[in-house]
């Protein structure tokens, strides 16, 4: 009998590159209200893993479902559709539009105006600098700023679950801070969460559970407190 309650199930996700397998055999599932976290050294596969949840990549062989229902090989403008929204690594704004029109982007499968509106205001909430250069142009912003916005775009689509592709890459110390207290406020607004990242130490200690890919494989998965508690763990991710 189906679990109503998972959202994402993943089972034996192979990915390939010319050749090379880059995910070999991957397994995880993410329920309704849950933050999981998805860490490895990078070249482990975790963004090969998220774009092929997304469609933005082929599957050689596995199951991906969402909702109880298989999503390999749909693409990614109906998988957002469906509540399946993913920022990207390297955030992906439109840096020649202002912050305000890339988040109406955010909402482009959406025809609620009055709703939209209401939303812009949310994701102002949440990133106030936004809404102070509400005017400005993406490509003129900082890194964490675009952070920010991009995470904000993707909340205008409503998402069921938001996949997070290494937020904290590149950022400042007091950014990484910043997105992560973010991750945490979307989270606690009841949003279900798949996180991305190389900074173990950040991603644990926000998660309800994770787990640890190597080499195209999840070799560890457990509680997010658990894993960072873990010698191997410590070791291998935490320079302990």
């Amino acid at each position: 009998m189906a679990d109503n309650n998972i959202l994402l199930k993943v089972g034996g996700l192979k990915v390939a590159y010319g050749g090379i397998q880059a995910v070999k055999g991957v397994s995880f599932e993410v329920r309704q209200g849950e933050l999981v976290s998805l860490i490895g050294a990078n070249g482990a596969g975790k963004t090969t893993t998220l774009k092929a949840v997304t469609g933005l990549q082929p599957v050689a062989d596995g199951e991906i479902e969402y909702l109880g229902k298989s999503i390999k090989g749909q693409g990614a403008w109906d998988l957002v559709k469906q509540g399946l929204v993913m920022v990207p690594e390297g955030r992906g704004t439109f840096t020649r539009m202002t912050i305000t029109e890339n988040l109406q982007m955010g909402a482009y499968i959406r025809n609620d105006k009055a709703e939209i509106l209401a939303d812009i205001d949310k994701v102002f909430g949440i990133f106030p600098r936004l809404k102070e250069r509400r005017n400005q142009l993406a490509g003129t912003m900082s890194g964490g700023e675009q952070q920010m916005l991009a995470m904000g775009r993707a909340l205008m689509a409503r998402p069921k679950v938001l996949l997070l592709d290494e937020p904290s890459m590149g950022l400042s110390p007091i950014m990484v801070d910043k997105i992560f207290e973010v991750v945490n406020d979307i989270h606690g607004q009841g949003v279900t969460i798949l996180l991305v990242e190389q900074n173990a130490s950040r991603a644990l200690a926000a998660a309800n559970r994770g787990y640890v890919m190597e080499s195209g494989i999840v070799t560890m998965t457990g509680e997010g407190k658990h894993l960072l508690n873990d010698p191997k763990v410590r070791a291998a991710y935490l320079g302990e």
